[in-house]
């Protein structure tokens, strides 16, 4: 067996180059010779490309070793546990932000109501392709999103011919909504997935939201929000207009699609900072005794703030 000194020097790979998720299901992921292999219960094992996901995803019946964590942190792939259908439950492997002076520049803008608002009409022209309306509070824009949404969320069931009533889902017993719900439930944690890596290799915070607040998530859903419309909701209405006997797989697998041909993972980190930037606060510079990388990346390959 190669021995980690052995090895040829770790560098990052953009996120927007990478896969952008995985599930493993039923299996050990731990790493040989360098790189994440999943052992299944047959013995039989499966090779992943170092970096080269943005996102693993764990269901039911995975086990995870100390080294397949290590490996994931410092080559920049999240890891999240999920539970049925991928309702999430627990996320790690790239925990925090990447960048003090991104951490800090995040946190002045939310903190600051003028700044804070200002994103927060970016975030609606970025949505619905217009200016959000003048002189409303963050709550008032929050209302007239919700009406939006729950408009468009009737109209793509219309367009699909899929039974709708209303967004609907008990994450603790994710069987007892309809189809439709189970589907955008299983298509957004796809995207929330492959979001907070992005957020993570910006180097920002996921829980420093502005219109989502209060959860560790928030800024997830905020950015997911962005691109949610035009990705993972009409394929949830696709899929679960053919009514499948493994609905959840087949969104996964349209989910992964999408990603590719929307290509998403291009488009993330540009949406952040462009976001951020319309708050109108100049960035801080970083402190000259911050500290680099775990992985030296003299070539600057990777996406700004990435931790390598």
């Amino acid at each position: 067996m190669i021995g980690n000194k052995d090895l040829p020097k770790l560098k990052p790979i953009a996120i927007k180059e990478r896969a952008s998720i995985a599930f493993i299901e039923r299996g050990q992921l731990d790493v040989l010779d360098g790189a994440f292999v999943v052992v299944d219960e047959t013995g039989v094992r499966t090779q992943i490309p170092v970096g080269g996901i943005a996102c693993l995803m764990l269901e039911p019946g995975t086990r995870l070793s100390h080294r397949a964590a290590e490996l994931a942190s410092r080559v920049g792939t999240l890891i999240v546990w999920i539970g049925e259908a991928g309702v999430r439950l627990y996320s790690a492997g790239q925990p925090g932000g990447a960048r003090s002076d991104r951490l800090l520049w995040q946190a002045q803008l939310a903190l600051d109501e003028t700044a804070r608002i200002k994103v927060v009409r970016k975030m609606y022209s970025v949505r619905f392709g217009e200016e959000a309306p003048s002189r409303r509070s963050i709550e008032q824009l929050r209302g007239i999103e919700g009406a939006r949404v729950k408009k468009i969320y009737s109209l793509l069931a219309q367009k699909y011919g899929v039974p709708w009533k209303q967004r609907d889902y008990n994450v603790r017993d994710f069987n007892s909504g309809d189809l439709a719900n189970r589907c955008l439930s299983s298509a957004t944690s796809c995207l929330y997935g492959v979001t907070e890596a992005a957020i993570l290799a910006a180097g920002y915070a996921p829980a420093i939201g502005f219109l989502h607040t209060g959860k560790p998530l928030s800024f997830v859903y905020d950015i997911a929000d962005l691109v949610k419309f035009e990705t993972v909701v009409p394929v949830a209405f696709k899929v679960a207009a053919t009514k499948p006997s493994h609905a959840e797989r087949e969104v996964r697998l349209a989910c992964r699609d999408c990603f590719r041909e929307t290509k998403v993972l291009k488009r993330l980190i540009p949406l952040i900072e462009a976001v951020l930037e319309a708050g109108e606060l100049k960035k801080p510079d970083p402190p000259p005794e911050a500290a680099g990388p775990y992985l030296e990346n003299e070539e600057g390959i990777g996406d700004a703030g990435h931790r390598n």
